[in-house]
């Protein structure tokens, strides 16, 4: 935080010695939100599938009646890229759906008072003027190419908002912009751009491939935020934000995917030609968020994209090494 960004708000919920239930804790969000807030005090409590699986109504509200919570962090989700959204689209619907209805409601059943459910910058118009605030919300079509799982993320908004006005619970929402960091999912079809781009372009790097082809012209811009300044933002909002109102979490800046393919190639050192493949979908041609709001509290994002790839490449290589 610079000298002449606004002094920070009253606190109004105390993480040191609170215990928060970070649902989702092996994903790439919920295992930063939960290494932050342990960082801060926090006991930070934690389920996996095996023992409770989020969708399933009965062993959600088991769980939560068992450890009742001073908080929960939704960083639960059925994630992917534009191809997962696509093929996919009941599972992107309902699994979400099912998450975030078990956990809001369990937590209200055990009268757990403050939760913090994190979206996605989906959620917005396609056509929304950019930089994107959060009054964008609900006022026109949504990108048909992951329009499933923003319909779910939306529901979540409406939830928190819903409890607050019939229950009086301290819920509120977040939407980050496009995230990246240790802990991505890395796949080489099903991940988003980062991980996706990262792996492709470590592999043609390694086989000394002349070409790699990436999706679409090149020209989306896009907004990349590195995971743990989400985490950051996260613990930033549980201690200091109560309102109705859902809230960005963004840098506020944005590149082309040409820029960043370039970026990643560096990165990789991968010094060969990229292509475009034009046949492919783009997605969203401008998407940037408007993060005035939550800057105006005293937060901001603080790591670099240059630094963020860089660290999320070792991360990925460090991840092979331990694999083989």
């Amino acid at each position: 935080m610079d000298d002449a960004a606004p002094a920070t708000p009253s606190e109004v919920f105390a993480l040191a010695g609170a215990r928060i239930y970070v649902a989702g804790h092996r994903g790439m969000v919920g295992s930063a939100c939960a290494r932050r807030l342990a960082a801060l005090g926090a006991e930070v409590l934690t389920s996996d599938r095996a023992t409770v699986d989020l969708r399933r109504q009965a062993e959600v509200e088991a769980f939560m009646a068992r450890t009742k919570p001073d908080a929960v962090v939704v960083a639960a989700a059925k994630v992917g890229g534009i191809l997962a959204n696509d093929t996919l689209p009941a599972e992107f619907l309902y699994d979400n759906l099912m998450i975030e209805a078990n956990l809001v409601e369990a937590a209200h059943r055990a009268g757990v008072n403050r939760m913090l459910f994190l979206g996605s910058s989906c959620i917005y118009p396609r056509e929304a003027a950019n930089p994107i605030g959060e009054d964008a919300l609900l006022t026109g079509p949504l990108e048909s190419t992951n329009e499933w799982y923003a319909i779910a993320k939306i529901a979540g908004i409406k939830l928190c908002q819903a409890y607050r006005k019939q229950h009086g619970r301290d819920y509120i929402a977040a939407m980050p912009c496009n995230l990246y960091g240790p802990g991505d999912y890395f796949h080489p079809e099903l991940s988003h751009v980062i991980p996706a781009l990262l792996q492709r372009f470590h592999a043609a790097a390694r086989e000394g491939a002349e070409v790699v082809t990436c999706w679409g012209t090149g020209r989306p811009r896009r907004e990349f935020m590195h995971v743990d300044d989400v985490a950051d933002a996260c613990a930033f909002l549980l201690r200091h934000y109560s309102g109705e109102g859902h809230l960005n979490i963004g840098t506020g800046s944005d590149i082309t995917i040409a820029e960043l393919a370039n970026g990643i190639a560096r990165v990789t050192g991968f010094a060969g030609r990229i292509d475009w493949d034009t046949s492919r979908p783009d997605g969203t041609m401008l998407k940037r968020m408007d993060v005035a709001r939550i800057n105006a509290m005293g937060w901001r994002a603080r790591i670099g994209l240059r630094e963020g790839l860089e660290g999320t490449y070792r991360w990925f290589l460090d991840q092979r090494e331990v694999r083989h």
